[in-house]
């Protein structure tokens, strides 16, 4: 599945626009930790996008987060991977990952909200942020609150520090910056 296609998929059920962004965010990063692992950075891509797809439609309840999501790409036919991904990346439910692509969007969901934020500190220009900034900024732990560090440290079960992480994670941003309303 083709980056259009995902993103015309994921708006057919999600109209929020800071969903949209988060979605796009964390494909971004997904995107580059694929290319860095020699990956197929397409479907990576993909999987960042509809992670999120069925979030407005179960609200709170994270029982059913991921597993209708799943139903949801399965009626629109996408690759079984993909559903398979997209379904168990609810942590609340599943957890304890070790297929690369499961252990990246951990990493990727989390670490895209801290590096915007970090972009937003300096007012939006993500062109301003450097793994430097991230690192004082992951160990400040009321800032950003909102993204898991134990899941962003997931990343090291790939054999990726997290320095690296936020140098894949600042270019994947910086590469839809645009969509995302950053400098």
């Amino acid at each position: 599945m083709d980056r259009g296609s995902a993103l015309n998929l994921l708006k057919k059920y999600v109209k929020q626009e800071n969903l949209i962004k988060h979605c796009i965010a964390t494909a971004g990063v997904m995107k580059e930790i694929a290319r860095y692992l020699g990956e197929d950075d397409e479907k990576w891509e993909a999987i960042g996008i509809l992670h999120d797809i069925d979030y407005e439609l179960v609200g709170e309840d994270m029982e059913k987060h991921g597993i209708k999501g799943a139903e949801i790409l399965e009626s629109e036919g996408v690759d079984a991977e993909i559903v398979e991904v997209v379904k168990r990346h609810n942590h609340m439910l599943f957890g304890d990952y070790d297929k690369p692509v499961e252990i990246a969007l951990q990493s990727a969901d989390s670490v895209s909200g801290l590096i915007i934020a970090c972009a937003l500190v300096k007012k939006g220009r993500l062109t301003d942020v450097t793994p430097k900034t991230v690192k004082k900024k992951f160990k400040d732990k009321s800032f950003a609150a909102g993204c898991d560090r134990n899941r962003i440290k997931e990343i090291e079960k790939l054999g990726i520090d997290l320095p690296k992480l936020y140098e894949l994670g600042i270019r994947g941003l910086l590469g839809v910056k645009d969509e995302l309303g950053l400098e």
